[in-house]
């Protein structure tokens, strides 16, 4: 997003390498585990995108929200995968009739992994050094925080105006509390107070999580729980069907017969925020006529995507259907080759060719469906497949490009298309202004209205299109209990996660 963390030293995108799933309406459950969890057991979880570094506070990227917060760092307020705010380290918050004092009550009994006690002087400096340092990824979030003050075990921040996201944004990066005292090298170490310790970090390969004994909650059911790098999806299958990875992320539910066949893995699905996003450069020729845009648009068939993938609901538009302001926009802009057709030949730009760049690591599922449907309208297609820098560094950095395909992962994201200077080429005032009075409205139900109108008008303007609202697809063990199946791509609490004997 600028957004939420995604991008590797560009705060702002919530990409990811994930990979191309989409979701079901009909949300599929694991199967129940038939042995009791090993409080000693190892689970090995299979995901695709390795983070570059683990310093969560300057490097952008879904790679580390996903595994970091939660397991390893924690806030004030957390976040479930349904995206309702909950206390965590505050064992309770309130929130003034004005919407101007924030209250949160510090927990009694919590300690860092280094064995020190959390104090109220760790919040105060943590989330002062989020907000006054411009380097930290999402340090904008708290923009509107004028003060920050401890008194006992009371946290009290006080806003210049109203901020509707603050509980959302402290749910987040901008809310990480880090031991004031600390001085390790967050690269590579780790000092948090969730539920899991950093056991190891085999570059290339996995990182390791165990579990922190003295923890302040529920201790984890498993003892490790291994994070597996392996982005090939069918390197990843096999390495299931072999016994070596319990769980795989980022499944491809085509793949299901294959999974299942020996009944040791059941495939499961849920809902998330996955936006599946066909981002349109308006500001080079052909795209910045709206005319292009919306032939491109009506060109793409968005219910053949979701077949094609096997599983998926269709979006029209930059909210998804988990957050507020979502609306079924499906009229804007209907499947209807021929009306695509006529509207080139109005712009003049009949016989066109774009090139399509998009990271690697995503299968040609969705790049072999846009050649062909919008080479039925007579647009050129050129996929260019880059590695994942090469994309941050002419795509995200350059804006160098036509046409690019990306998963968004973020929840709540819709700051981007508020934000002229990020890679999506879209400037609306309008849009910029209703983004800027959702954020100061004092009622949930009137910010959601403010979302809603201002992502209609993105969608008319045909800033993008979005081609699905990609959702959790995963191929779990039968041994298996406890893994979340919502919005696993772009944060996996995996205190739950056990496996029997």
């Amino acid at each position: 997003m600028l957004a939420r963390p995604v991008l590797a030293a560009a705060a702002g995108l919530a990409a990811t390498a994930l990979a191309l799933t989409a979701c079901t309406a009909d949300d599929e459950a694991a199967p129940t585990p038939t042995g009791s969890p090993d409080a000693d057991a190892s689970v090995v979880v299979r995901l695709v995108l390795e983070p570059e570094n683990l310093d969560i506070r300057e490097t952008s990227g879904a790679a580390l929200d996903q595994i970091l917060v939660d397991n390893i760092y924690q806030g004030l307020v957390g976040r479930t995968p349904e995206q309702e705010i909950v206390p965590v380290l505050a064992s309770d918050y309130t929130v003034s009739d004005d919407a101007l004092t924030y209250t949160f009550t510090l927990r009694d009994g919590v300690s860092f992994h280094d064995g020190s006690e959390l104090t109220a002087e760790d919040v105060v400096w943590s989330l002062e050094s989020a907000r006054d340092t411009p380097e930290f990824v999402d340090s904008a979030r708290l923009a509107k925080v004028d003060s920050i003050e401890a008194d006992g075990q009371d946290i009290v921040l006080t806003l210049a105006e109203p901020d509707s996201q603050l509980l959302w944004s402290l749910s987040g990066r901008a809310g990480l509390i880090f031991n004031e005292g600390d001085d390790i090298d967050l690269a590579t170490e780790t000092n948090g107070t969730g539920p899991f310790t950093l056991e190891d970090w085999r570059q290339g390969d996995s990182i390791s999580f165990a579990r922190y004994e003295d923890y302040w909650g529920e201790p984890a059911a498993a003892a490790e729980v291994v994070f597996d790098y392996i982005p090939d999806t069918a390197a990843a299958l096999n390495a299931a069907l072999a016994g070596e990875v319990d769980v795989l992320t980022g499944f491809d539910a085509t793949l299901t017969d294959q999974v299942e066949s020996d009944g040791e893995f059941a495939v499961v699905t849920g809902p998330s925020t996955d936006k599946g996003t066909l981002a349109m450069n308006s500001t080079a020729e052909p795209l910045d006529d709206i005319r292009v845009r919306e032939a491109i648009r009506r060109a793409i068939d968005h219910d053949a995507i979701v077949e094609a993938l096997g599983a998926g609901q269709t979006l029209y538009g930059p909210i998804p259907e988990l957050d507020p302001g979502h609306a079924d926009l499906s009229d804007v802009a209907p499947y209807d080759p021929e009306a695509a057709r006529e509207l080139l030949a109005e712009a003049g730009a009949e016989d066109i060719e774009l090139t399509l760049t998009m990271p690697s690591f995503y299968p040609t599922t969705i790049a072999q469906i846009l050649v062909s449907q919008l080479d039925e309208v007579g647009i050129t297609l050129e996929v260019d497949s880059v590695d994942f820098a090469t994309w941050l560094q002419d795509v995200y950095t350059n804006r160098d490009y036509d046409l690019s395909f990306v998963l968004h992962t973020e929840a709540r994201d819709f700051e981007n298309w508020a934000n002229p200077d990020y890679y999506f080429t879209y400037d609306n005032p309008e849009v910029q202004e209703l983004y800027a009075e959702s954020l100061v409205a004092t009622s949930p139900d009137e910010s959601a209205q403010l979302l809603e109108e201002a992502a209609r008008i993105v969608s008319e303007d045909m800033a993008a299109d979005w081609l699905y609202n990609g959702a959790s697809v995963l191929a779990v063990s039968t041994d298996v209990s406890g893994m979340p199946s919502t919005n696993v791509n772009a944060r996996l609490n995996v205190a739950e996660l056990g496996k029997s004997s």
